[in-house]
C-alpha cells in the first residue's frame, strides 16, 4: 500500500513560522513585493476580467496588485485544497508552494479548482535559494559534530517545476526563474531575515535543541570566508520561479499532430535536403 510522498516539510512548524512572520513584518517584505510585481507584470498583458481569484498558501495576502476581492486558503497539514466556491478564474500563489510535501498534488489540485481558460500564477522559491548558507552549515556540522543534519530545505529546480505543470494537466505552461542575490550586514542580519519571510527551518526531520556555539561560530567563519564581499557584507542568492499554467480550453492554441506538417523543414530553411542512402533496421 502506498505510504504517499515522503513527509519533507513539519506543516505544523511550517504554519507557526509563518504567522510569527506575518506578525513581525506584515504584510511587506522585499521578496514578496518583488515576486508581487513580477506576478503583476505577467498578469497585465492579459486583456480578461478575473473576477473569481483564490489565493493560495499566500503570504503577502492584501497588498498590490491583487486589491481585487478574492479568497485566501491554505493547504494545512494534509495538504487538502478546500476551496468550496471553485471553479476559479485566477488562482495565485506567491512564496508558498515550495514548503509544501506533495507539490505534484497540490498544483494537480489547482489545476482542478480553475475553470476552463482559467489562469494559475505561481511564484516560490527553488534552484540555488540560499546556497551560501546551506553550504556553511553543512561545513560546520561536519567539523564541529562530525555529521550532517537536515537545516536548510531542499530547492526544486525550474526544469521540474515546469514538468510538475505539464503533469498537473496544465496547458501552455511555463516555468522561468529570476535571482535575486541580497547583501547583509552580517550572519545576524540573514537570519532576522529569515524570521520576518516566515522561512526558518520546518523540516521534519530537523533537530529540536538549538545549534551549539562552536557550530554558529564555524557557520559563520564559513560563510565568511567563502561569501563576503570585499567590504565584508554576506551575499544570499534567493531564485524565484515563476510558473504559468491554463486550466485547458478547446480556444487555445494546440499542438500539431505527428505527420501533419504541409511543408518539409529545409523548404522552410531555404536549403536542400539530400537522402544518406540509409533506412532505419
Amino acid at each position: 500500500m502506498s505510504q504517499g510522498p515522503p513527509r519533507i516539510f513539519d506543516r505544523k512548524a511550517v504554519a507557526l513560522h509563518r504567522a510569527r512572520g506575518r506578525l513581525l513584518a506584515g504584510n511587506y517584505h522585499y521578496l514578496g513585493v518583488d515576486a508581487l510585481e513580477s506576478i503583476g507584470g505577467r498578469l497585465t498583458p492579459i486583456r480578461r476580467d478575473f473576477d473569481h481569484v483564490l489565493d493560495v498558501e499566500g503570504f503577502f495576502r492584501n497588498a498590490a496588485p491583487f486589491h481585487r476581492p478574492r479568497e485566501h486558503v491554505d493547504l494545512g497539514e494534509r495538504e487538502v485544497l478546500d476551496a468550496p466556491a471553485a471553479p476559479y478564474d485566477l488562482i495565485v500563489s506567491v512564496l508558498g508552494l515550495h514548503a509544501v510535501n506533495d507539490l505534484p498534488g497540490a498544483l494537480a489540485q489547482i489545476r482542478g479548482a480553475l475553470k476552463p481558460d482559467g489562469l494559475f500564477l505561481g511564484a516560490l522559491f527553488g534552484g540555488e535559494t540560499l546556497t551560501e548558507l546551506r553550504q556553511s552549515l553543512a561545513a560546520a556540522e561536519s567539523e564541529v559534530l562530525g555529521g550532517l543534519s537536515p537545516r536548510v530545505a531542499p530547492f526544486a529546480d525550474v526544469r521540474d517545476l515546469g514538468g510538475l505543470l505539464q503533469r498537473a494537466g496544465f496547458a501552455l505552461p511555463v516555468a522561468d526563474v529570476e535571482r535575486t542575490v541580497i547583501r547583509f550586514s552580517d550572519f545576524a542580519a540573514l537570519v532576522r531575515e529569515l524570521r520576518l519571510m516566515g522561512e526558518t527551518n520546518a523540516l521534519t526531520e530537523r533537530l529540536r535543541k538549538p545549534m551549539p556555539r562552536a557550530m554558529l561560530a564555524a557557520a559563520v567563519a564559513h560563510y565568511a570566508a567563502h561569501f563576503a564581499d570585499p567590504d565584508g557584507k554576506l551575499r544570499a542568492t534567493f531564485d524565484i520561479v515563476y510558473l504559468t499554467g491554463w486550466a485547458p480550453h478547446e480556444s487555445q492554441p494546440q499542438p500539431l499532430k505527428p505527420g501533419s506538417a504541409r511543408s518539409r523543414l529545409a523548404q522552410a530553411l531555404g536549403t536542400r535536403e539530400e537522402s544518406t542512402g540509409e533506412k532505419p533496421g
